[in-house]
């Protein structure tokens, strides 16, 4: 990590050892890999803060039950599921520039629909075309990284995969302090006003109001069109990884890379088997991001502001110890790596619906959040190293197709087994509140995680891609 910081700082003062051409042309690769970083934690900022705490809340103010909060939650990373494969392999073809712009476009203007849905279904809609915006930079992003990191990808995969959870922190996080303080109804620089953030019996007397939610998706908005901003200045020029191909001149020529990268990704069975070990652990990813806070608030009483330091607390855990989780996979390999972190994120995710201390809550998540961290620093190397560098924009579209299925399914499956198990006839608040049906689907979900790393583990040498080194 102490190495990683001091590339950053070359990175902004300049590199005087660098005279060399192999010297000079590794500068340029990380400057071009912290410029993508920079605009992509700006994009990840108003998307985190669009959707944690604040969406599953929305949703339930508009007066979904359990199963839709969970399905408008999956809207977005359904997308991913269906484009991110052709749009990892269109950027190998026409460029990644254009790609990445077209994304940031996206992030810039789906905050403000949110403003216009009136019901869970519309909800639901505006869900699907904000996730174009990470179906489509996502993968290309990463291949960039990937293919100027070279020998180093874990790491530097790792210091792009946290831009993504720190922007969700730091997002959720304001998210969370909007909708909770309201800003325009309490002092936040007031001893009482403070207190109020952290007193469920309080703001359960404050009902949420439409406008409340509109002022936060504005904010929201705001964010996105400064990442666009961003994008526009920076991105233009920049060395993306690309090599010149003469086929792109052609249809025929482009269709053949197209198709080709496509057909020889989804036929690796090694790199399916690497995505899946992430698709499997984003099934508790995603149902911690959009039932903790609901649990926490009608389950615990807590605030939507304590809801969003629960997830705080995992997003630090995974920023804090990712980079050096990915050197350690870059040296030691992967296989490792990524069992033990599923293992660490079963045990606490069955463990969250038995309590209602915050405090408790804070340590389950912060320990999933290691867990997250050994996983994700070592998945999405493992896919790079198996694949050619000529595909890699199609390897990240599979690794995110398997991801976002994974993140997808979580919600509708948590939503529909909390569902499932809650007292029948009873009102959507009061479904909601119930512990119960909270533990029963958290542990059959943990017991599929558990599953799958124990198959992992016990592949053959030959047929478990985990064993691969940089």
């Amino acid at each position: 990590m102490l190495e990683s910081l001091r590339d950053l700082r070359r990175n902004a003062l300049g590199d005087g050892f660098s005279g060399h051409g192999q010297n000079m042309t590794q500068q340029i690769n990380r400057r071009s890999i912290w410029t993508l970083i920079f605009v992509d934690l700006f994009a990840r900022v108003s998307y985190g803060f669009a959707r944690t705490p604040l969406l599953a809340l929305y949703a339930a103010f508009l007066g979904a039950g359990p199963e839709m909060i969970g399905v408008v939650g999956a809207a977005a990373t359904i997308t991913g599921v269906v484009l991110k494969l052709p749009a990892g392999a269109i950027s190998d073809v026409i460029g990644r520039r254009i790609v990445l712009l077209a994304g940031l476009v996206i992030f810039a203007t789906g905050p403000f629909l949110y403003v216009l849905a009136d019901s869970p279904a519309s909800l639901m809609g505006v869900r699907f075309f904000h996730g174009l915006a990470t179906a489509i930079y996502g993968p290309v992003s990463m291949a960039a990284v990937a293919a100027l990191a070279e020998g180093r990808r874990g790491e530097y995969i790792s210091w792009l995969s946290n831009t993504k959870i720190l922007g969700k922190l730091v997002g959720s996080f304001l998210g969370g302090l909007i909708l909770s303080a309201g800003l325009v109804q309490m002092n936040l620089l007031s001893l009482e006003g403070l207190a109020k953030l952290f007193d469920g019996s309080v703001l359960a007397g404050l009902e949420y109001t439409k406008d409340d939610f509109v002022q936060a998706y504005y904010i929201c908005g705001g964010m996105g069109a400064l990442a666009l901003v961003l994008g526009l200045l920076v991105i233009s020029g920049k060395n993306l990884g690309e090599t010149p191909d003469e086929k792109k001149k052609t249809f025929a020529g482009v269709w053949k890379k197209f198709s080709g990268g496509i057909r020889e990704m989804v036929s690796n069975v090694r790199v399916l088997v690497a995505s899946g070990c992430e698709g499997v652990q984003n099934l508790t990813v995603g149902v911690i991001e959009h039932f903790l806070p609901i649990y926490a608030v009608f389950g615990a009483g807590m605030t939507a502001f304590e809801a969003c330091l629960l997830y705080a607390s995992q997003a630090i855990t995974t920023i804090a110890c990712k980079p050096m989780f990915g050197r350690w996979s870059d040296q030691r390999g992967r296989k490792g790596v990524i069992v033990l972190g599923m293992l660490l994120c079963a045990a606490p995710f069955a463990l969250i619906p038995w309590t209602v201390d915050f405090w408790t809550l804070f340590a389950l998540c912060l320990v999933f959040g290691l867990g997250e961290a050994l996983v994700t620093s070592s998945s999405a190397a493992l896919v790079t190293d198996l694949c050619e560098k000529r595909h890699l924009g199609a390897a990240m579209g599979v690794f995110g197709m398997v991801h976002d299925t994974g993140h997808a399914a979580g919600p509708i499956l948590g939503g529909f087994l909390i569902l499932a198990f809650a007292p029948s006839g009873a009102p959507a608040a009061e479904k909601l509140a119930d512990a119960e049906p909270y533990r029963i689907a958290f542990a059959i979900i943990s017991g599929i995680l558990v599953l799958y790393t124990l198959a992992f583990a016990m592949m053959r040498e030959k047929d478990n891609p985990g064993e691969t080194t940089s």
